[in-house]
């Protein structure tokens, strides 16, 4: 098993939920950490803990049509085609996404089996899977402007690791978020 320093990337969105059209109630520019914040982007009722030691928050345009970016993002099994970090992606459950839908991923090095709690074709996507004691709690949201797709993403980081090494994981948070838009951005564009 890999040391606590270890975990920061390879937690990387252990709890996504990924959403679109008005779930924002924060800001629509890059922010990390808490401080700045009162509420979270909610999608069906999941959001970011807002009290979690560890929150980081990131706003990209994506010139590509909306379709063509929740494909891309909700296309797991293709993550490590786009996605450096991961490094296999099998799904236990046939088909689409769906709620109770399983897969398991490894990325840096750590296996993560992640159970879908929510999906919303388009709109919402909500999945869960704690590794070596962080909880995270991710959500994405996916809001048309006339410039292309405002995708902004949050996640909370919870957990004794985090509590133990909060400036470590909070700087390896905002890389790995900063480094899953950026990607995310060149795959969307590079299909549309």
């Amino acid at each position: 098993m890999r040391a606590v320093t270890a975990v920061p990337l390879a937690a990387l969105s252990v709890v996504l939920v990924v959403a679109a059209s008005g779930g924002a109630s924060g800001h629509s520019h890059d922010h990390s950490g808490k401080a700045s914040y009162s509420r979270s982007l909610t999608c069906a009722g999941v959001h970011p803990d807002v009290t979690a030691p560890v929150i980081t928050r990131k706003s990209i345009v994506i010139n590509a049509p909306l379709d063509t970016i929740w494909k891309v993002q909700t296309d797991v099994e293709n993550w490590p085609t786009w996605q450096p970090n991961v490094t296999s992606v099998v799904k236990d459950t046939p088909r689409a996404l769906r709620s109770g839908s399983v897969f398991r991923w490894a990325t840096e090095g750590l296996d993560i089996t992640s159970t879908v709690k929510r999906v919303e074709h388009g709109k919402c996507l909500a999945w869960g899977g704690p590794a070596q004691g962080i909880n995270a709690i991710h959500v994405w949201t996916f809001t048309p402007t006339k410039d292309g797709v405002l995708v902004h993403t949050e996640e909370s980081w919870t957990g004794a690791p985090v509590v133990a090494n909060t400036a470590t994981l909070q700087a390896a948070l905002d890389t790995s978020l900063q480094n899953w838009m950026n990607n995310l951005k060149h795959e969307s564009e590079s299909h549309s």
